[in-house]
């Protein structure tokens, strides 16, 4: 590639940039959830669930991570559960609780869908050095710490 791959640009156009970026993912999301026949807030919460592998989360860790209350997320789990993608799991640690589990074939089913866009993904990632890579996970981590933190306090806000 000749020249700089990377031109500069201004904040307005990264805002506007990021902006397009994020309106065409919550439609991807939305078409995702539709081909596995679930909605994007089940497709996400099982998202987490898989993020958390070894690990289950609990219906409070996921009400947490998706923010949504206890009660929301009783639903999620009744869909995600009666739609084969979860599992519920007694906690050995504390029988009062259960911890949320990926059920094998639905993973089969997610993967297929994802991993062409995946494939895809790290094509573009490869474009990039390891520092630039490094930079998107720096700002990926900030501005996902910045969401949460902006809803936690609007949450907390009466209108």
């Amino acid at each position: 590639m000749e020249g700089n791959p990377h031109p500069a640009t201004t904040p307005q156009e990264a805002q506007r940039a990021m902006d397009h970026f994020v309106a065409a993912s919550h439609i991807a999301q939305q078409e995702i959830a539709r081909r596995l026949g679930l909605n994007s807030t089940d497709l996400t919460c099982f998202g987490y669930v898989l993020e958390a592998g070894a690990e289950p989360l609990t219906a409070g860790d996921l009400a947490e991570r998706a923010h949504v209350t206890t009660g929301a997320v009783t639903g999620i789990l009744n869909r995600l559960e009666r739609a084969g993608f979860v599992a519920r799991q007694p906690d050995p640690g504390d029988r009062r609780r259960v911890r949320i589990v990926a059920e094998p074939a639905a993973l089969t089913r997610v993967y297929a869908v994802y991993e062409p866009f995946y494939g895809r993904l790290a094509a573009l990632y490869a474009d990039y050095s390891a520092a630039e890579l490094a930079t998107l996970v720096d700002f990926f981590r900030r501005a996902d710490a910045l969401v949460s933190d902006y809803l936690a306090e609007t949450r907390s806000r009466t209108v």
